[in-house]
């Protein structure tokens, strides 16, 4: 059996952990940065994050709809969220992503690992920038702090 291929993201917030926590579970601001792409529209954002609890995002990427789903395994507030991850091209399967938050000076640090499937290998380097972009809108919304 080969070994699943981490992919690593760590994004720097102003902000305390327990608000970045916060905004990450946020049901009501979900479609403004989870898997929410510049072009894109939010078309599904059902969100349950409570462990045992399910996701399910839904974006019209032109002609395209990019369905995500979630299911969560562990909230431990203010540090970790884990949670399996799957898409339509893989239904059957869900792969791991852990999301820790620890305290930085006046701010806190997330770190997000992704645990692929060593089938979806090649697409590392795009998974690491797409998590990028999706922390980068989550500091929108924590800055935004509706």
């Amino acid at each position: 059996m080969t070994a699943p291929v981490e992919v690593r993201v760590e994004k720097r917030f102003r902000h305390p952990r327990e608000r970045v926590f916060d905004a990450f579970l946020d049901p009501v601001r979900v479609g403004e940065w989870l898997f929410h792409t510049p072009d894109g529209v939010m078309e599904k954002t059902d969100y349950d994050p409570v462990v045992g609890g399910s996701f399910a995002l839904f974006e019209r990427r032109g002609a395209n709809l990019a369905r995500h789903f979630g299911k969560f395994v562990e909230i431990a507030r203010p540090d970790r969220i884990v949670f399996d991850f799957r898409v339509d091209e893989a239904p059957d399967e869900p792969t791991r992503v852990i999301v820790t938050f620890a305290d930085d000076g006046d701010g806190c640090v997330v770190v997000l690992t992704h645990d692929l499937a060593p089938a979806w290998a090649a697409w590392a380097d795009r998974t690491v920038a797409g998590w990028a972009m999706i922390l980068e809108s989550l500091v929108e919304v924590v800055e935004a702090g509706r």
